[in-house]
Parts: C-alpha cells; structure tokens; sequence
C-alpha cells in the first residue's frame, strides 16, 4: 500500500499533462506575427465582416472554410467578400490549405456582379490544389491569365472597344494577348515544390500602383505591370473563391491588411 501511495502524484500529474495535451491538439492556431501597420480581417470565431453564402463559407477551428459537396455542386464561381472597404494600395498576407481536387483564388481590386450572386470581376491570385496555377495572376471574368507563375509581365494599354465581348476577342487560350513576358522569378516547376501541397502556405500580395506581386511561402511567384488602363483598376474589393468543379474544401487563417 505504501508503494501505492508514493506513485500517486506523480501519475495525477502526468494524467492532467496528457489530459492538457489532448484538449488542445487539432484546436488552437498558430498566431500571426504582429507586423506595424497590419490589421486583422477576419477574427477566426465568426464571418463579422464578410459577405458569402453560407451553404459554402463557415468557420471551423479558426479557419475561414469554403467547401464544396457532392449536394452541393456550382454553377458559378462563389466568392465571401471583404465588407471593409476597396483597397487601393496595400500588402495583403495570410495562410491558405486547399485539397487536392480545390481550386480557389484571392480576388482584389475587384467590381461585385450584381446579375450573378456572389460574383467578383477582377484580378485574382490564383491556388490549386494540384500547385498548376498557384500563384499566378488570373483576372477573373475578364483578361484571364496575366502572368502565369515565374512570368514577370507587362499588359500592354488597349485600344479594343471596352465591352466583355471585345475583351474575349484579345483572349486566346485563356490568357491575354496583351501581355508581355519582361523577365522571370523561377521555371513554374522549380517553383512548384516550394509550395505545400494540402497543408499551410503562406501568401502576401503586394499592390502598389500598377505593380502587382504575388507572394507565396515569402517566395515571388508572378509581377504584373498593367499599362491599361482601360480594363486595369487601382482599387476594389477584396474576396476568396470557391471554384466551380468537385467537392472541394479550402481554408483561410491569419488574413491580415495594411495600406500602403
């Protein structure tokens, strides 16, 4: 019975060390750094802020979750929009984690539909799951591809009738002819395998001006100059995609903003 009661604390403290551990595994985040000028805009409890429908977005485990089910296939691209305002110049950073069959994106300096709902027009930093695209800068529902990843470009200034059909005709297998290829930041393979496939990456996008820069994993990925200023914006809203395709899951953390 002494022995018995010797080992008594010691096991109630290794019992309430595991029982610790365990309710917190899979549950707390890892916190942002706090960078000067930085603001959060999401606040990991609820969707305060944003705008999307809710059979798609929700929030679990801190993360901001878009998915998509097989009950719950889409027609048109779905996106939740930043209600803050329509950044002009800024860095915007964060962490994504999408599946393999996700296709998603980051849309900025955008214009909202209104004959579509949930719909933005306007660039858009791309992600895969598959790393295809990641990275690149795609303009949603307008140019299409503007610089695919390692492309450093510049878009030349239009001088086509500015209306989505002699937009499309400036197109060619989905990706604008108005663009330049001015030098590279990596192979679009090389930098593939700096990016994490169905686990955490982090981004930052840079919009400065004209400049647009794409970051992923503190890496560049794709530089856009755009020189038209027909098509081209230098502010608009801020949002996350769920694509149009199968059931998919992304997840977003740590979104963080500050104006340049």
């Amino acid at each position: 019975m002494q022995k018995l009661t010797s080992l008594k604390y010691p096991l109630l403290l290794l019992t309430l060390f595991i029982t610790a551990g365990c309710a917190t595994s899979g549950v707390s985040q890892p916190k942002a750094k706090k960078e000067k000028g930085f603001v959060s805009i999401f606040d990991g409890k609820t969707l305060n802020g944003w705008e999307g429908d809710p059979v798609y977005w929700r929030v679990e485990n801190g993360n901001l979750v878009g998915e998509i089910t097989p009950t719950t296939l889409l027609k048109t691209n779905s996106f939740i929009i930043w209600k803050g305002g329509e950044p002009a110049d800024f860095e915007f950073k964060g962490e994504f984690n999408v599946t393999e069959s996700g296709n998603s994106g980051i849309n900025y300096r955008s214009d909202r539909l209104t004959d579509v709902p949930f719909a933005l027009r306007g660039y858009q930093a791309d992600i895969d799951g598959r790393r295809l695209h990641t990275g690149s800068n795609y303009e949603e529902r307008k140019r299409t591809t503007l610089a695919y990843r390692g492309d450093k470009t510049t878009i030349t200034a239009y001088n086509g009738p500015a209306t989505p059909e002699g937009i499309r005709t400036n197109v060619k297998n989905n990706a604008w002819q108005g663009r330049t290829v001015t030098g590279s930041v990596g192979t679009k393979d090389s930098l593939k395998t700096l990016i994490k496939s169905e686990d955490w990456n982090s981004f930052r996008l840079v919009a400065k001006g004209n400049k647009l820069q794409h970051y992923v994993n503190d890496v560049l990925m794709s530089e856009v100059t755009d020189e038209d200023t027909v098509n081209g914006k230098s502010k608009g809203l801020l949002g996350v995609q769920v694509h149009v395709g199968p059931p998919m899951k992304v997840q977003y953390r740590n979104l963080m903003i500050k104006t340049l």
